[in-house]
């Protein structure tokens, strides 16, 4: 018997990032997807569909796509890019439910650098060796391949920098998934602040670790999206 309303909530989740991720600005174009696990078929996710603004997804707009990449719910069209990543990433990574990717205007300009982000503030250090780079772009992410060689990049941490395409962020839960993109941005958007004005101090290495594992905590990740959501989404929507 399928579990309806767990299956209910984690498409909710999806919908909820998305959204916030459109409040904050941070999507751009047709791009970007936002994927968590199905709780219900194994190795099965849901994604947002492709070519619809962040800002207009609902629940039934979302895809359910099988472990073969094909669609097993929905009507939408489907990113020809996400299976090739988020499904990789899914079947890869089964210690994280949900991933994060979109073509946000600090991410990709810091991409376009090849470096990994510093541990500048404090709040930088949660992704202090927590994120990788994937140095070969090759145009469109359409081979499983190039989603493997991501995964390689990632390792065992929980964000990618993809150079001159992005960032992508993958989470315990939605809320640690989108709160890591939220963060990764910002503190982008800091480095690269920072660096224009001057020499940015780093954060010592045994510091940052230490300030890093202290942040990383799943239930500070959710409390933070929980507000940030909360402040944004809801706010903005009673105020419409």
């Amino acid at each position: 018997m399928i579990d309806q309303s767990s299956r209910d909530a984690v498409r909710q989740s999806v919908v909820e990032g998305v959204r916030l991720l459109a409040e904050l600005g941070y999507s751009e174009g047709i791009a970007g997807h936002v994927s968590m696990r199905d709780p219900v078929e194994s190795g099965a996710y849901w994604v947002n569909p492709f070519g619809l603004d962040f800002h207009h997804v609902t629940v039934d707009d979302l895809l359910l796509v099988g472990t073969q990449g094909t669609v097993l719910a929905g009507e939408g069209e489907l990113n020809p890019s996400v299976d090739p990543l988020h499904g990789e990433l899914h079947r890869a990574r089964p210690d994280l439910a949900a991933f994060a990717h979109t073509h946000s205007m600090y991410g990709k300009t810091w991409s376009s650098l090849g470096r990994l982000l510093d541990p500048i503030t404090q709040d930088a250090c949660v992704l202090y060796q927590r994120h990788g780079i994937h140095k070969q772009f090759s145009g469109l992410v359409n081979a499983r391949q190039e989603g493997k060689e991501v995964i390689e990049a990632m390792g065992d941490g929980t964000a990618v920098i993809m150079q001159n395409h992005g960032f992508l962020t993958g989470g315990r839960s939605i809320g640690e998934a989108i709160w890591l993109f939220v963060v990764m941005e910002r503190a982008a958007q800091s480095q690269l602040m920072a660096e224009a004005a001057g020499s940015p101090l780093l954060i010592p290495h045994e510091t940052a670790v230490q300030t890093g594992q202290a942040l990383a905590k799943l239930k500070f990740a959710d409390q933070q999206y929980r507000n940030l959501y909360e402040t944004t989404c809801l706010r903005d929507r009673a105020a419409r």
